[in-house]
């Protein structure tokens, strides 16, 4: 039977084609979808309803999409901010490191306030709170302010993530919430090809300072449509008090399972080899090869299309028809052989290479994130029926913050070398590997 009552929200109807058929072999629902509903005759072809699952579809999408935004669009900006500023890299990078240590504490906190509190009021708090940080950013005169701005910048923007997420699980079950989630997924992964040539655009016409005022900009236009369109959907009868301490204590026993704990390093020392890639390769293209922050913007988009594009390709060939570790383990090998060429490369081996070959072997090291991420975070899941919420709000947090463990080591060694990248690239897959096999164990039958 279907969920009553807040399932659907009058205000706010979902789309008729989101919601399983009441069929008569419900177990079937779970794991093969089912057909799309073909339009009657004489439907228009956008219902209200139709038209209210979009609306829904683009909030929740540019909700996710902000925290990709606000690192992604300010790295061809990383090596002026070193600039401007006085700093080295390796201090630039730390403002990348700030924002993601908010991201990732801010999703445990925003969590357990919109279960006690509802949805729309932390969420309206979080953005309200991220404009104001998008300005100080503008404004800050020196490194230090921008990392501490940075950091509730993240903080503020994590509402958006898991606040996302907490409104599908209210509005939608099983195979209808399946299939949003796989659209959040496409808004997340596109969001970082375009943020950085927008952030390319953006220096065209004015200097890093003013890629924090688009950023503000953006998040007030959320916060309206927020604020006019986006209704509550988790009812006061359905909210608890369990806040932080019960989160922790359930994140407490999750950790306790070996094969979950090992898909969970696996994600996260995956994420530490591509947020690495994130966070050298503005000063590597730019500083070392010499390239304009707009070709920069352009090469970052054509990898991030690869992750997308392999992506895309185990969710809609590959999952079905490959057992799942078996595609992880193909992605770990891809990463791992890019990521040793990256190494010979950037260390002489080869001698003097160009930015083709190198922009090769990243391209090659992040189609394989393509395939061990969401794999990786799908195994975990399939372990924790019982605690979904918490195991993702778990996996989330620690990818985030082993990224910004990652990301200053990458410029220890300075602006002149992409050896450190390379290095931390290929250490991280090789740890990713190693929790794989040892943990993991995919070569036994597990219950």
């Amino acid at each position: 039977m279907t969920k009553p009552g807040p399932q659907q929200p009058a205000a706010l109807p979902a789309d008729p084609a989101q919601h399983p058929e009441p069929a008569a072999q419900p177990a079937a629902e779970t794991t093969a979808p089912a057909p799309s509903r073909s339009p009657r005759p004489g439907e228009a072809p956008m219902t209200p309803r139709r038209r209210a699952g979009l609306l829904l579809t683009l909030i929740l999408g540019g909700l996710t999409a902000l925290p990709p935004l606000s690192i992604d669009m300010y790295l061809p900006a990383l090596p002026e901010v070193s600039e401007a500023l006085h700093v080295p890299a390796a201090s630039a990078q730390l403002t990348l490191t700030a924002c993601l240590i908010g991201l990732a504490v801010g999703q445990l906190v925003a969590g357990p306030m919109s279960d006690r509190f509802g949805r729309r009021r932390p969420l309206l708090i979080g953005m309200g709170c991220y404009i104001v940080a998008g300005v100080a950013c503008a404004l800050a005169p020196t490194a230090a302010t921008l990392t501490v701005f940075r950091l509730a910048q993240g903080l503020a923007g994590a509402a958006g993530i898991v606040i996302a997420r907490a409104v599908v699980r209210d509005m939608y079950d099983g195979l209808a919430m399946a299939r949003f989630f796989s659209t959040l997924m496409l808004v997340s992964g596109v969001a970082p090809i375009l943020a950085p040539v927008l952030g390319g655009q953006v220096l065209r016409f004015t200097d890093w300072r003013g890629v924090f005022c688009v950023l503000a900009g953006i998040g007030l236009l959320l916060t309206l449509v927020v604020l006019r369109k986006l209704p509550e959907t988790l009812p006061p009868e359905r909210r608890h008090r369990g806040g932080l301490p019960d989160a922790l204590r359930t994140m407490r026993g999750l950790l306790a399972d070996r094969v979950f704990a090992g898909y969970l390093l696996t994600a996260c020392f995956a994420f530490a080899a591509l947020f690495s890639y994130v966070a050298a390769s503005p000063f590597v293209v730019q500083e070392i090869y010499g390239a304009s922050p707009q070709t920069f913007s352009l090469l970052f988009m054509v990898n991030s299309i690869g992750l997308v594009a392999f992506g895309q390709f185990n969710g809609k060939i590959l999952v079905g028809r490959v057992a799942l570790d078996r595609v992880l383990a193909f992605g770990l090998c891809m990463a791992g052989a890019a990521t040793v060429a990256l190494l010979l490369m950037t260390s002489g081996v080869f001698g003097h290479v160009g930015l083709v070959p190198l922009a090769t072997g990243l391209c090659v090291m992040m189609s394989g994130m393509g395939l061990i991420m969401p794999n990786a975070n799908s195994q975990a899941l399939l372990r924790t029926p019982h605690a979904a919420g918490s195991a993702s709000a778990l996996l989330g947090t620690s990818q985030f913050l082993t990224g910004a463990v990652a990301s200053p080591l990458v410029g220890v060694a300075g602006e002149r070398t992409a050896v450190p990248m390379a290095l931390v690239q290929l250490s991280a897959v090789a740890l990713a590997a190693l929790a794989f096999v040892g943990l993991c164990r995919p070569w036994r039958v597990r219950d």
